[in-house]
């Protein structure tokens, strides 16, 4: 029986057309439907946004769209979800997203997907929640990023068992699959001691 009963995904308001990363969207659309997950994203109906939304839906999955008034007004919002949830801006978006999933799954994206992956991240080592983290990275998007965290482990700005808590795969079925077997362990003691050996 999943924990999961609903996954934030954050991804681009843009598709560059990469065919291995429209091979994974399906996969993880069709993962999300097999094992009765409910999608929880942005509401665009642009982007990779749009790509998967459609994709569940049209595998006959659940999908809740939450979307800021002002991308609404720009005719950005997708008009077929299940759910729409509309916030007063960028900050209720987030934390509604945030409070609707048992989980977070990154894909490829800019600016907007870094920012929400680190937020949650950091509530995540603060202990704000006990939510699994999971990127898909699709053709080793995100290598760099994790050789940047790796970095930051070895710089001592960041402990092992915090970049640990960041699930990393290539594989949408594998990864959802390790979501669902989660248990958050931060190492909260970096407020109380400076040694982060």
């Amino acid at each position: 029986m999943n924990k999961l009963k609903s996954v934030c995904v954050y991804c681009g308001s843009n598709f560059n057309g990469d065919v291995q990363l429209r091979k994974a969207i399906k996969e993880l659309a069709e993962t999300l439907v097999r094992q009765e997950i409910r999608l929880v994203y942005g509401g665009g109906s642009v982007g990779v946004m749009g790509v998967l939304a459609n994709d569940v839906l049209e595998l006959g999955g659940l999908v809740t769209g939450v979307i800021p008034q002002f991308l609404m007004d720009k005719e950005v919002g997708h008009k077929g979800v299940t759910e729409m949830l509309i916030t007063e801006n960028m900050h209720q978006r987030k934390q509604k997203m945030a409070d609707l999933s048992d989980g977070f799954v990154i894909l490829p994206g800019g600016f907007g997907t870094l920012e929400e992956f680190f937020e949650v991240l950091t509530w995540l080592q603060l202990g704000l929640h006990n939510k699994p983290i999971g990127v898909l990275n699709v053709n080793g998007f995100y290598d760099p990023l994790f050789a940047q965290m790796e970095m930051m482990v070895q710089s001592k700005f960041l402990k092992p068992a915090n970049r640990d808590l960041v699930f990393n795969e290539a594989d949408a079925e594998t990864l959802i699959d390790k979501m669902d077997n989660f248990s958050a362990i931060p190492d909260e003691v970096w407020f109380r001691e400076r040694n982060l050996i």
